[in-house]
């Protein structure tokens, strides 16, 4: 099987760019921006070369270009002007095409580029919740409606992977832990969804905690040897796909029998899956949060 997409419809333009299928066409058929192509069979499809000039002009349109203007800028000059904008101003949204762009092609240079360009503008925690938390919104809800497939989304994954760690431990190499409360983080069983919790993990370091990232799949049985070494502990997790609706209820009451009965002992946990439960009646010592930043906001 193939994972590299480069055929698009005009709903999965609309996906990625959030330019509306109507006004794409608008664009396509009075100022000739974009050229379809056809398969075999007659299906009229977008190439990759398509989806980036899309994106260029839409960069441009946000930025005060009129579409008649841009329709009249030869070809070669639009990623130019793209370009020489986004280093006077507004380089974020530049920043969050870019990504995609890198994601469809696999290409790492780009991915590179562009953070280094983010980093000279604002510090790694700023890039996080500015350029990251929206993307991989996005990149989820596009992988849902299959406008990319699983390994665009593992490709980006593992390179924002890559910079948490790099981050993290540049400061734990310089820590000092001052703090007798201890945050131990993991994901239940089956839930490998660990960038949000791996940022927690890089936010708490960066205060002076001691923070433990257990990782992924961890069984609640697990968490129990901890409390053999430290006297407070706030266990943290991240509830995006695991546990599932039918089962949210009883793993926080097994949580609540298994862990925080005890003394000193709480969870406080994040995640989508949250929705399923009912949040003003969760057990004393169990917390649930919003986002990163309202969890944060309580360390």
């Amino acid at each position: 099987m193939n994972n590299i997409k480069n055929q698009f419809s005009i709903k999965d333009l609309e996906n990625l760019t959030g330019i509306k299928a109507h006004t794409i066409r608008i664009w396509e058929k009075r100022y000739n921006l974009l050229q379809p192509k056809r398969t075999d069979t007659n299906i009229r499809y977008y190439d990759l070369a398509n989806f980036q000039k899309l994106l260029n002009v839409s960069y441009l349109n946000n930025n005060g270009y009129k579409i008649s203007k841009i329709a009249t800028i030869e070809e070669h000059k639009i990623p130019l002007l793209v370009r020489e904008i986004a280093s006077e101003n507004n380089f974020e949204s530049h920043a969050i095409n870019a990504f995609k762009l890198s994601m469809l092609n696999f290409d790492q240079t780009l991915f590179y580029n562009t953070y280094n360009g983010l980093l000279k503008e604002k510090p790694f925690d700023a890039i996080f919740y500015d350029i990251f938390i929206p993307l991989l919104t996005e990149i989820g809800l596009l992988w849902q409606t299959d406008t990319i497939t699983p390994a665009h989304e593992h490709f980006l994954s593992s390179l924002i992977r890559q910079k948490i760690l790099i981050n993290t431990e540049k400061i734990q190499s310089k820590q000092v832990n001052k703090s007798k409360k201890t945050f131990v983080l993991y994901l239940p069983e089956n839930e490998i969804h660990e960038l949000g919790l791996m940022f927690i993990n890089h936010q708490l370091v960066s205060k002076g905690y001691q923070s433990i990232f257990l990782g992924f799949s961890v069984p609640l049985e697990s968490l129990v040897d901890l409390k053999n070494y430290y006297d407070e502990i706030i266990y943290i997790s991240y509830f995006t796909v695991k546990p599932e609706k039918d089962n949210i209820e009883k793993y926080i009451n097994d949580f609540n029998n298994l862990l925080v009965g005890k003394t000193n002992t709480k969870l406080w946990i994040l995640g989508q899956m949250l929705n399923s439960l009912d949040l003003d009646n969760l057990p004393e010592g169990i917390e649930a949060y919003k986002s990163i930043q309202a969890l944060l906001d309580n360390v």
